[in-house]
Formats: C-alpha cells, sequence, structure tokens
C-alpha cells in the first residue's frame, strides 16, 4: 500500500495501535503456569476492543487468534491449551489484524521471567539489528541492501538469519507488494524501498538454522537445524529520511 490522502494515513495507524497495544499487552500479561491457549484469548479480547478483526484467523482460516511460538519454534505457533509457559521460555507473539479496510502487523520476542536458559543474547541482538535496519530505509535505498545488512549484523554477532521467510508489504491486505523482503542479499533483486509505501519489516535471528520447516499441523514452523529464532517486526512508512514507525507503541524497541 502507497499513502496518497489523510484518510489512509489516518486508517493504517488506528490498525496499527490496535495490533501495537494488543502486542505490548499481551506481553505483559504472559506468566508463567498460563497457557498460550489463556494468552491468545486475552489477544483475541484486546483485538476486539478495538473494532479490529485477527488477520491470520480472518485471512488464511488460522487455529488461533494470533501467533504464538514458545522456544524451538519459530513462526505461525498455534495457541494451545496444553502449552504452559515456563520461566525462561523464549517466546514470541505476532500480532497482525485488519480495522475498517486497513491491515497492520508486527511481533516481539522476549524471555518470560528470568533468563535461564540464557536466550537474552539473543533477543536483544535481533532488537539492534532491527533497530539499525530501519535506521537505513528510505526512499531509493534497495531492498536487497537492508537484506544484506541484517545478515551480516546476525554474523557479525555470531547468529543467522531464516531465509526462506521475509517481511513484506502492508496496508489494504495482510500480505502486498513489496513482498519478500528477506533477510539476506539477494543480487537479482533491484527493487527499492518507495517513499509513502507501507511495509512490515521483520528480522529473523537465529542460532543454528537459516531454513525453517513446517510440521505436521500444517502450521507452526520449527529451524531445519534446530535452535532458537527471535523476530522483531514494525509495520512502517517509508519517507524521505526516517521511517514512521506506525506500531511504535508496542515498544519492542524501546526495552
Amino acid at each position: 500500500m502507497s499513502i496518497h490522502h489523510q484518510s489512509e494515513f489516518e486508517g493504517m495507524q488506528k490498525a496499527s495501535e490496535a495490533v501495537a497495544v494488543t502486542l505490548k499487552e499481551m506481553r505483559e500479561y504472559a506468566k508463567t503456569g498460563m497457557t498460550t491457549k489463556d494468552l491468545d484469548i486475552y489477544g483475541a479480547k484486546r483485538l476486539s476492543e478495538f473494532g479490529a478483526k485477527s488477520a491470520p484467523h480472518a485471512t488464511y482460516g488460522f487455529p488461533g487468534w494470533t501467533c504464538i511460538c514458545v522456544n524451538n519454534e519459530f513462526f505461525h505457533g498455534i495457541p494451545s491449551d496444553r502449552r504452559i509457559l515456563k520461566e525462561g521460555d523464549l517466546v514470541n507473539i505476532d500480532v497482525s489484524a485488519e480495522l475498517d479496510g486497513f491491515w497492520a502487523d508486527n511481533g516481539g520476542s522476549f524471555v518470560l521471567g528470568k533468563d535461564i536458559h540464557h536466550h537474552q543474547t539473543l533477543v536483544r541482538i535481533s532488537k539492534e539489528i532491527l533497530k539499525k535496519a530501519i535506521e537505513h530505509i528510505r526512499d531509493g535505498v534497495r531492498i536487497a541492501d537492508i537484506g544484506g545488512l541484517i545478515e551480516a549484523e546476525a554474523k557479525k554477532n555470531g547468529f543467522k538469519v531464516v531465509k526462506n521467510y521475509g517481511g513484506h508489504g502492508v496496508g489494504r491486505a495482510l500480505h502486498q507488494e513489496p513482498l519478500d523482503l528477506l533477510n539476506y542479499r539477494d543480487p537479482f533483486d533491484k527493487r527499492v524501498f518507495r517513499k509513502n509505501s507501507v511495509v512490515a519489516v521483520e528480522v529473523f535471528i537465529s542460532t543454528d538454522s537459516i531454513y525453517g520447516t513446517t510440521l505436521r499441523d500444517g502450521w507452526t514452523v520449527i529451524g531445519d537445524k534446530g535452535g532458537f529464532m527471535a523476530q522483531q517486526e514494525h509495520t512502517m512508512i517509508v519517507t524521505d529520511e526516517h521511517p514512521f514507525i506506525l506500531t511504535d507503541m508496542n515498544g519492542i524497541l524501546n526495552e
């Protein structure tokens, strides 16, 4: 989506507020002993209070309202009444929704409680990399160059990136052009970021795997070589300078 009118900007702001506040409050609500289904139901309630509809549920028939991954799960984790959150778990929550015809997306990984399994460095580096990527995004910058920056920063810190998933355009649908905003440099990708376009930029920083593989449930993705992954995601509008971060109120980069 490209923003051309004030009404579009305001529509994206409202949709982004819904997903950002829901993500922030789900992170705060998460406690040891609760199930991921409990956490998902809380997120669904907050979205509905904004008048927003879950994007994965509405678009793809996802069996939950938000995607919640724990430990070795990378993407699209199905909320379950059998999955109980424990101290030190690496948790990822991805919240996307539609509100009045506008769609927004954001997500973040965090350590629940004390960092007894030593995941905090992975989480911290993933945040630093997203922040650095955002600092370099502006009109005319090559999409592949941002992917290259993300991979270079991950390698510099002893991590890898997941290569078969990426960010995407968003706004009038959950996934729009430009698709495949990858976490590595594709030398054949000549596309550039365009002013006023709305994009969901995501980093996927992993300890061992560079590809995600889907489990038999048809949704949950884990790493091809195991290990752990931290994701951080913001929806933003590309400008001539620093992007306007629509989901900034989720606070994932302010901790």
